[in-house]
């Protein structure tokens, strides 16, 4: 408590945006490590059922278990059984409109957090520049300096420097793993959208 009450005190008025940072980056990056998992997007289990179901039921069957379910891959899927009656290329549209209304969701905010680690640097460096210049400005009022006199500049500057970069670093790690899982997503619900389409438009010519 101490350490936290220290850091508030000796830090400055800088360390009050950065933290607000640290709050927003954790909760995106957390909100994002729930939504962007393969079992709650493409789940087995589904898949499985609806390749099942069209082969043996057919595709109003399929329409059905694909609106009881509310993966990514169960939307598309949906999409898919509902335009079922059309040319494959307008299917095909159906299921990318799908594919990129789930993308949009799937995206949201994880630039976000390249935002907040750049903003980290940016304020940490912002608080490093302001405590130098109390230390400047001791300097230039003063014929013998005392190090206690400098001391709140200097702490000022290593308190929002060490922070933001404490901030920014765990951020832009954030970033680079949950772009790279949504990525990893989005090409698989692409795959299975080509598979959909393959399996849908073979029945729906029967």
């Amino acid at each position: 408590m101490d350490a936290i009450i220290d850091l508030f005190t000796k830090g400055g008025i800088y360390i009050f945006p950065l933290i607000l940072c640290s709050i927003f980056g954790l909760a995106i990056f957390l909100q994002k490590l729930h939504l962007l998992q393969r079992k709650k997007l493409l789940p087995e289990e589904f898949l499985s059922s609806l390749y099942k179901t069209v082969e043996t039921k057919g595709l109003e069957e399929a329409k059905s278990l694909s609106a009881s379910n509310d993966s990514a891959v169960a939307k598309i899927a949906l999409a898919a059984a509902q335009n079922s009656g059309k040319s494959k290329a307008e299917m095909e549209e159906a299921i990318e409109a799908a594919g990129k209304a789930e993308a949009q969701g799937l995206e949201k905010y994880i630039e976000t957090l390249l935002t907040i680690s750049s903003i980290s640097t940016l304020i940490g460096l912002l608080g490093t520049i302001s405590g130098m210049i109390k230390v400047f400005a001791v300097i230039s009022e003063k014929d013998i300096v005392d190090p206690p006199s400098l001391a709140g500049g200097i702490s000022e500057a290593l308190y929002t420097t060490a922070l933001g970069l404490t901030i920014a670093i765990p951020a832009l790690i954030a970033y680079k793993y949950t772009d790279g899982k949504f990525k990893e997503i989005i090409s698989e619900l692409e795959d299975e959208g080509k598979k959909i389409l393959e399996t849908f438009s073979a029945k729906a010519s029967l």
